[in-house]
């Protein structure tokens, strides 16, 4: 069971990240068992565990969907991302060795020739693998725990927003790996806050234009939902009640 639990979630998540699946999306049970050919008991597992990682949201008598990204959902991750990138960066100018800083330079040779070849999801993956790195780097494995679970949401707004000027994005790492090579803590901080920072209100006008496609009801109840606990202290969107939902 676990197995096809597993093979189910691997997929969906992978569909989810890579934007196959749309933000607001439904997903119908019955359709996804046949596709995936599994039976809705491995199934719903698999989604129990989207949802725990934030891709999926469950509402009773609904059933699922992949989670939107609002503007909120946008600006929450933005002020995650101006904390702990920042201090990420900041931590990995003082500790990144020489593998760390080949690993750096990897990713932005990657990213440099997927623009070069306009392979939009080459570029996301290549940037992503950088911002992963200097968390590696940064030799915290607190600030890895807390960064891991955001790993896959981060995939996919970057997916989603990867029209926004890739040669920009790619000038703007290369700064920081300067700064972090250059072990300059202050300079590199300052660089990963501004490069946050300048991708922000871009990024919001972008999920101005998602939010248009999903049904603005399905989301605010699914949102009340997801912040309100129930007089018994559990989420409603989930019968179980398991942790880490959103």
């Amino acid at each position: 069971m676990s197995a096809l639990r597993d093979r189910a979630y691997e997929t969906l998540k992978r569909r989810i990240v890579e934007v196959e699946l749309r933000p607001g999306e439904r997903l119908v049970e019955r359709d996804l068992a046949a596709e995936l050919d599994v039976s809705r008991i491995p199934l719903r597992e698999a989604l129990h565990l989207l949802a725990a990682e934030g891709l999926v949201v469950i509402v009773p008598n609904r059933g699922a969907l992949v989670s939107p990204l609002t503007p909120a959902d946008v600006r929450d991750l933005f002020d995650v991302r101006e904390s702990l990138e920042v201090l990420a960066a900041r931590l990995a100018a003082g500790r990144a060795g020489a593998d760390d800083l080949a690993r750096l330079r990897g990713c932005l040779d990657r990213a440099r020739d997927a623009v070069r070849r306009g392979d939009r999801r080459g570029i996301v993956t290549a940037n992503a693998e950088f911002h992963a790195e200097i968390v590696e780097a940064a030799g915290n494995a607190l600030l890895g725990t807390l960064m891991r679970p955001l790993d896959a949401q981060l995939r996919r707004l970057f997916l989603l927003t990867s029209e926004r000027d890739p040669a920009r994005q790619c000038t703007e790492h290369e700064e920081l790996y300067t700064a972090i090579a250059g072990g300059d803590a202050d300079r590199a901080a300052a660089c990963a806050l501004r490069h946050v920072a300048d991708g922000r209100e871009p990024t919001l006008a972008l999920a101005g234009r998602w939010a248009a496609d999903i049904d603005p009801v399905e989301v605010t109840r699914t949102r009340r939902r997801r912040t309100e606990p129930s007089a018994a202290g559990r989420r409603p969107e989930d019968p179980a009640a398991s942790p880490g939902l959103r």
